[in-house]
């Protein structure tokens, strides 16, 4: 997690080095974007919730919190794309087309945290896929759950970051 919150600081570095030499297009970051945030806030509700009743063995209610977990994660992927359509629509396109790269550094910043965030829903869909097929309960480890858990509240808190990074910087 150290090397991918590095990775973004650099990234996000770029972004306010370049926006300083002008050329900068001012755009309105996609409606799905919004609403992604939101899903993404959920999720990290949904899983600490699951993780807990996991603890408590509560399973039914794991299994459901795990499931709605899952498809926040599809959601907030489904959104994403969807946010990508709003901005070509709009004319931010990945190429600058010479208008400033504002809406280039927007797509790859949020595409390189899409993949990570797909290693996130993969994982999950593996567990809910897991959680489904398991008849008995033969082991009660909760080590793996906690380590996505970690993982997947990283991924969300960088994607406030990142909204918020570029809400700020739409001057």
């Amino acid at each position: 997690m150290a090397s991918i919150l590095m990775m973004f600081a650099g990234w996000t570095s770029a972004f306010l080095v370049r926006k300083a030499q002008g050329n900068w297009l001012i755009f309105t970051m996609p409606t799905a974007f919004w609403i992604s945030t939101f899903v993404v806030l959920a999720s990290s509700i949904t899983i600490h919730f699951a993780t807990k009743q996991f603890k408590q063995r509560n399973f039914p209610l794991y299994k459901t919190l795990i499931s709605v977990t899952a498809l926040l994660g599809v959601l907030f992927m489904v959104l994403q794309f969807w946010g990508f359509y709003e901005m070509h629509a709009a004319g931010v396109t990945l190429a600058s087309n010479g208008e400033g790269v504002s809406g280039s550094f927007v797509w790859v910043i949020s595409m390189i945290h899409l993949a990570h965030m797909l290693g996130g829903v993969i994982a999950l869909i593996i567990v809910f896929i897991s959680v489904n097929l398991r008849r008995s309960k033969k082991t009660y480890s909760a080590n793996g759950l906690e380590i996505l858990s970690t993982y997947w509240h990283f991924v969300d808190v960088l994607w406030i970051y990142l909204f918020l990074f570029f809400l700020l910087n739409q001057k």
